[in-house]
């Protein structure tokens, strides 16, 4: 066999290098106990520590982002990946009610929060005349400092009068929906899909442009039936596992069966 050039030689040098910085890395927020969420040290810190340049350390931190064990921290630089987040199976669970049985701390920052007239489409979905008059909130939201996923709700003010004076970067909409306006969202349609980030949503979650997001399509009811809610929700990809209960039909019922709207999971309320 042939010996590698002097390319081949310094490549391999760079590759020996950045592997040893994933290695050692990872051996030490195993070793330290690094709670999921918590921050690493600046990359210059790092790249210092581990005597290498920011361009060695970058690769070996995108190489440990492939395998689940860290993930960029917004604009805060990298921290500490968790196990995605998951809820029981076919629960409508808010999601400040799916952080607190992990023991984790949820929070909202409100992106936007309006009143205007329904779309067309959006009258037609929740059964309201066109332009009727909605509430619609878009909220970014993350467990114990990680941002988890963005979501987007319309609620006919009809229903709930004066939503828009509530500070929901405080406040659970769901909550509020039971304590103040006497109505339980007690099922939910669902539908979901991979897309891909776009450059605003990206910037938001702390994900590259163009990174896989699952995009959940969600249309509520009380428990009379009656629609509350249309919500659009997007997930990171690597920080959101969907689980659900499937039951294989009798002969007569796939005959016969429609196809059903999926019931959702927790969500984002």
């Amino acid at each position: 066999m042939c010996p590698p050039d002097g390319d081949g030689l310094v490549l391999d040098r760079l590759q020996l290098r950045y592997q040893r910085v994933q290695e050692s890395l990872a051996q030490e927020i195993r070793r330290d106990g690094r709670a999921p969420g918590s921050l690493l040290p600046p990359e210059r810190a790092l790249a210092e520590h581990f005597g290498v340049s920011r361009v060695t350390l970058r690769r070996a931190l995108g190489e440990l982002e492939r395998q689940g064990i860290v993930s960029r921290a917004a604009s805060r630089g990298w921290a500490v990946a968790g196990s995605p987040i998951g809820e029981p199976p076919n629960a409508l669970m808010s999601f400040s009610e799916m952080a607190a049985v992990r023991g984790l701390h949820a929070a909202s920052a409100v992106i936007e929060q309006q009143v205007r007239a329904a779309s067309m489409d959006e009258a037609e979905t929740l059964g309201l005349a066109p332009g009727a008059p909605i509430f619609e909130l878009e909220r970014l939201r993350s467990m114990d400092d990680m941002p988890i996923l963005l979501d987007r709700s319309r609620i006919p003010l009809s229903f709930a009068p004066e939503l828009e004076d509530i500070d929901f970067s405080k406040e659970s909409l769901y909550t509020v929906l039971e304590e103040r306006y006497d109505i339980r969202p007690a099922r939910a349609h669902f539908s979901i899909e991979a897309v891909p980030a776009g450059a605003r949503e990206a910037k938001l979650l702390g994900v590259e442009t163009g990174a896989p997001l699952l995009r959940c399509d969600q249309l509520t009811e009380d428990d009379g039936g009656r629609l509350i809610e249309l919500c659009q929700m997007r997930y990171r990809g690597d920080r959101y596992r969907f689980r659900g209960t499937l039951v294989r039909p009798t002969p007569a019922e796939l005959e016969h069966a429609e196809t059903p709207p999926l019931a959702g999971p927790s969500r984002a309320s």
